[in-house]
């Protein structure tokens, strides 16, 4: 709320206090009411308070009413509006002193909003016939009218309060459905109130004794049956398995809060989460297993987002999905990575089994933007983030950009699901190079859609590249790929023959003969001192050098088993000394322009976390 609508608010609370004050006292009477007045006065206040103690919940969550209401009428229809004006200043003088934890204001202001309805009521009902002290058939009219402009008062009063405010339950206030379910509640006041009027007629102080016992016994009956009526909602909100939401709950809380942050400009943020090789963990160690890692997972989640206003769900399958309104996609970056890592260090049986031999999930992420005007739009987007993870390897966190992914794996489908299936053989020999493979497929699909003097099919063909680029690595013995230490020569020499042995198994295939060049080249050294051949320069075909730089960042900032890992900015500051020579340096200049506008903020958040 801004500061002027905070300061029209407090113009109209105190507006709406003074005028309440002024009525009561108005009408209140100088006359010292007598020993048996002030009896009934005590006992009509004491069942207020008691009313107003056990209240009558009801459905949602947070709804209830007090049957306060009732009390107050049938005191002003049998006895008269100065009795009645007694009880209620000394019911909201002892309920402020006992809910002293309620601000001040919001006493007074609803004492001023009772004082005004009491006071309306009371008047129309004189006018249109009634008679006070008298409960018969011909005071019917009487009452109905009097409840109503009771009833009108008090929507009128909170209505403006709303439009000063500017808060979105003045919507709900002039929502039919609820002014329908509003009414309802106002005609059960009315008819306990007469029921009250009677029995305080007839037997005055044993048929107040038996109307709170009857507000007492259904207080306790509506919290039972709220009870009842929560546990049915979770059972249909709610995922049997995981116990978290289901997908059906969450797609309307989405629409829900979508349209609610939309209006108030507040950030929205959505993941999808997957768990990595799920179907290979099943297929090991059977479908119970399965069910047992899912409630592992989904408790996971539970207590991750506990204290937050965070939604997680099951959306299905192995997937999951947290919504965070009021989050920020790189504050949802930082969180969910973080998780990422916590996961991967959480032991859970039969994972030793699986590529990655941990936990892991791919997570997509994508925030709310101005353009947006449906909640699918979000979950499109999110879901393209996830699959773009999933592309990169799995285990990683991928935010959403419409500059990266307008190049993606999407519009080469069949050549890159081609590739794809020759790159999964590493999953059996070395993990390394294949997760290696797809960061260099990550690296070269966005740094590539940068490089405007890149044609589309360059681009394209740039990124197939990177993708099996270590094709021939699946020749190198297996000791040697994950030797520690320094390798012999020997080894070295067999190591630089992958580049042979990929050229031959992409030049199986003729339609990849376009990426011969990047597998075979790709090691080659601006200076002339690479292999296999020893180009320099020029000589180099321009793909490839671009390919060595992207190839050498990531060796140099993973940790691998024959040298030490470097931080980005230390593997950035050795392109940068290694230009013209090992790199060619206008590549290696946009590269480092790259990695430092959009990896480094990232790297660095990642630290903090």
């Amino acid at each position: 709320m801004d500061d002027r609508k905070f300061t029209s608010t407090k113009f109209y609370v105190l507006g709406v206090s003074l005028f309440g004050l002024f009525v009561y006292f108005f009408h209140f009477s100088v006359s010292f009411p007598s020993l048996r007045d002030w009896v009934l006065i005590y006992v009509l206040t004491a069942s207020v308070l008691i009313v107003n103690r056990f209240l009558i919940y009801l459905p949602p969550k947070g709804n209830s009413i007090s049957m306060d209401s009732s009390i107050y009428l049938a005191c002003l229809f049998v006895f008269d509006l100065h009795i009645t004006l007694l009880v209620l200043g000394i019911f909201s003088l002892i309920y402020a002193l006992y809910k002293r934890s309620i601000e001040l204001w919001k006493h007074l202001f609803n004492f001023s909003m009772y004082s005004l309805m009491l006071v309306s009521a009371y008047y129309v009902f004189l006018v249109s016939g009634g008679m006070i002290g008298v409960v018969n058939t011909t005071n019917i009219f009487p009452y109905i009218i009097a409840l109503f402009v009771y009833f009108l008062v008090n929507i009128v009063v909170l209505s403006c309060y709303f439009i000063v405010s500017s808060q979105r339950l003045f919507n709900g206030v002039l929502n039919f459905g609820l002014l329908k379910e509003v009414g309802m509640t106002y005609c059960i006041t009315l008819i306990l109130s007469l029921a009250l009027s009677v029995l305080l007629q007839e037997t005055k102080y044993f048929g107040l004794f038996l109307f709170t016992i009857l507000i007492l016994f259904l207080s306790m009956a509506f919290r039972k049956l709220l009870h009842l009526y929560q546990e049915t909602s979770n059972q249909v909100n709610r995922d049997h398995l995981t116990g978290l939401y289901n997908h059906g709950f969450f797609k309307e809380t989405l629409k829900e809060q979508f349209a609610d942050c939309k209006k108030l400009k507040k950030p929205l943020t959505l993941a999808f989460l997957d768990l990595d090789d799920f179907k290979k963990y099943n297929d090991r160690n059977g479908h119970l297993q399965g069910d047992k890692l899912l409630a592992f997972f989904g408790a996971r989640l539970k207590k991750e987002v506990e204290g937050t206003n965070f939604t997680v769900a099951r959306y299905g399958g192995e997937e999951f999905a947290i919504l965070m309104p009021n989050t920020t996609k790189e504050d949802a970056y930082a969180f969910l990575n973080r998780l990422r890592k916590e996961v991967n260090d959480t032991y859970f049986d039969g994972v030793e089994h699986i590529p990655y031999r941990c936990l892991s999930f791919s997570c997509g992420i994508a925030e709310m933007e101005k353009d947006m005007h449906e909640s699918d739009e979000l979950i499109h987007r999110a879901d393209q983030a996830l699959y773009y993870a999933k592309a990169q390897g799995k285990n990683n966190v991928q935010l959403y950009d419409k500059h990266n992914m307008c190049l993606d794996e999407i519009k080469f489908k069949q050549d890159l699901e081609a590739l794809e299936q020759q790159v999964k053989f590493f999953l059996s020999k070395d993990v390394y190079t294949y997760r290696h493979s797809k960061r260099v497929f990550k690296y070269a699909l966005e740094f590539g859609s940068r490089l405007n003097e890149l044609t589309d099919h360059e681009r394209q063909t740039l990124i197939l590249g990177a993708l099996i680029h270590d094709i021939g690595k699946i020749e190198v013995p297996r000791d040697i790929l994950n030797k520690r230490g320094k390798l012999e020569k020997h080894e070295w020499e067999i190591i630089k023959k992958h580049v042979t042995w990929g050229r031959e198994i992409v030049a199986a295939e003729k339609r990849f003969d376009e990426l011969i060049p990047l597998v075979e080249l790709h090691h080659e050294r601006y200076d002339g001192k690479g292999y296999p051949y020893g180009l320099k320069g020029e000589e180099i075909p321009k793909l490839a050098r671009i390919l060595c730089i992207i190839d050498s960042f990531d060796a140099m900032t993973t940790e691998r088993p024959y040298q030490p890992t470097k931080t980005f900015e230390e593997a950035l500051e050795e392109i940068e000394r290694c230009a013209g020579t090992q790199f060619d340096p206008v590549y290696a200049a946009k590269f480092v322009a790259f990695v430092r506008e959009h990896y480094l903020p990232l790297a660095e958040m990642e630290q903090l976390n």
